[in-house]
């Protein structure tokens, strides 16, 4: 999958002269941490909540309320922006975008498409909803099972077909091989079905020791 499907499009975005009160009131106002400063619609920079907080006044100043608000009024996203910013394109693939705000230790990807136009944002909150959604933990009526399988082929794709030929429609699947667990991979499944729990134990009676079982609220808490 590609970032343009995950990113947030409808970006709040600022000009090079706007200052740093309204920043802070935007940022506020919207519950962001990052505000891209742009110029005819290209990327000039990035203003983000801790640059904000490198100017605030500090509590033990020295300075009254009415001096502190006339030098904050001076300095615009201009003056405070981050100008070798860090950023994807669309067509980036999401992990990729992951791994750069991992190594670079940032909290977005502003991302840039044609003629260098900014076309949207991506942020850690994008990506966890993007975890949320392949996961499917927020999908309602399936039921979660995990399991190991010995890491050679055929395990999984056999695990997989027992479900549906137990009656049940999988959701999702997720199997990330730990390197601590030398031949073995958990494998993670939500998947929908009539009667889970005698699924389930179906999948017990063919040898498979279910890790953890999370059964959907309707059927849990009957």
């Amino acid at each position: 999958m590609y970032v343009d499907r995950i990113m947030t499009r409808a970006v709040v975005q600022v000009a090079e002269d706007t200052r740093v009160t309204q920043l802070a009131a935007l940022m506020r106002d919207h519950r962001i941490r990052h505000l891209p400063v742009v110029r005819d619609g290209r990327l000039v920079g990035l203003v983000t909540s801790h640059d904000l907080e490198r100017v605030s006044p500090s509590p033990v100043t020295t300075l009254s309320v009415g001096e502190a608000n006339y030098l904050l009024g001076k300095l615009d996203a201009k003056r405070l922006m981050c100008t070798k910013v860090v950023t994807c394109g669309p067509d980036t693939l999401v992990e990729e975008a992951a791994r750069l705000l991992r190594q670079e230790k940032i909290g977005c990807l502003p991302v840039i498409g044609e003629d260098d136009q900014l076309v949207g944002i991506l942020t850690h909150e994008d990506l966890l909803d993007f975890f949320l959604d392949i996961t499917g933990c927020l999908t309602e009526g399936t039921t979660r099972i995990a399991v190991h399988l010995p890491d050679v082929i055929g395990q999984l794709g056999r695990f997989l077909t027992a479900i549906n030929d137990g009656g049940g429609y999988i959701a999702t699947v997720v199997s990330p091989v730990h390197p601590d667990q030398t031949g073995l991979r958990i494998v993670v499944v939500r998947y929908r079905a009539d009667d889970p729990r005698a699924l389930n134990q179906r999948l017990r009676g063919l040898g498979y020791d279910l890790l953890t079982e999370t059964l959907p609220a309707a059927i849990s808490g009957a």
